[in-house]
């Protein structure tokens, strides 16, 4: 019977600025895929960052007003507001941020207020473009750990707060994975898998620490599968519904009475 081997070779090789290429050699036929789409998954969903949740503009009431002087409206400076990557050097798990500027111009992440327990990975990013020299923008940016995508829906009662725009963060600090498989030749065999991952963060992790992690996810996830014999067992009791369950125990009643008529009727005959 042949043995699925593992792969004896990994190799990660730095393409650009916070890009990647993890290569994963030799793998077994068809195994390239599987371990592959894994991997891309974990990257894409299950690592942890910080994103902006919420923003208030000053001057703005909700996310469709327009403020004087400013050339985006609130909607367009919420969009920008996503685009911020920053990275969480403390403990907080959620840090209020402001910008401040006066004058004509464009207002950038460089703009933000410093911070000791944050980290501003893409300070040209352009908040907003002030288009009046007397005017002055105010915008606090309300910023939180997570993991993956979080959209407003989910998160329950919020904030109410007047002025407060919820926004959807998207925490994960992998930007893309790109994931090809080759054929390479093992012995007589050419039908082997070699596993190409190219992967991109905004700056908070390394490509190398992203592949990593992910990789520790899956063993995690995989050890608990593996030692599932040796878990004390637990019973799972389905809860049937009240109307269901009253249907059921009226069920059996009706057919006794049905047979205590077909006794009567055979005495009385």
């Amino acid at each position: 019977m042949p043995i699925i081997t593992l792969p004896n070779k990994i190799s990660i090789s730095k393409l650009e600025k916070n890009q990647a290429r993890v290569t994963i050699e030799p793998c077994y036929p068809g195994y390239g895929l599987t371990i592959g789409n894994a991997l891309r998954r974990v990257l894409l969903s299950s690592l942890d960052g910080a994103a902006v949740v919420a923003v208030r503009v000053e001057g703005a009431s909700h996310e469709f007003s327009t403020i004087p002087n400013i050339k985006e409206d609130a909607l367009e400076l919420v969009l920008n507001a996503k685009n911020l990557r920053i990275k969480i050097l403390g403990d907080q798990e959620e840090i209020k941020l402001t910008v401040k500027k006066k004058g004509e111009g464009k207002v950038k992440a460089a703009d933000i207020a410093p911070d000791s327990s944050v980290e501003i990975l893409n300070p040209e990013l352009v908040l907003a473009t002030i288009t009046d020299e007397k005017t002055s923008f105010e915008m606090d940016l309300y910023v939180r750990r997570g993991r993956g995508f979080d959209a407003i829906e989910s998160r329950g009662k919020g904030r109410e707060e007047i002025g407060l725009i919820d926004v959807d963060a998207i925490f994960t600090p992998v930007r893309a994975v790109s994931l090809k498989t080759e054929h390479v030749r093992v012995g007589q065999m050419t039908n082997w898998d070699k596993v190409m991952l190219d992967v991109t963060t905004d700056g908070s992790i390394t490509p190398e620490d992203a592949f990593y992690s992910s990789a520790n996810i899956l063993l995690e996830h995989f050890d608990f599968l593996k030692n599932y014999k040796e878990l004390p067992k637990t019973e799972i009791n389905e809860e049937v519904p009240a109307e269901e369950s009253k249907e059921k125990s009226e069920e059996p009643e009706k057919d006794e009475s049905k047979e205590e008529k077909k006794t009567k009727k055979k005495k009385s005959e």
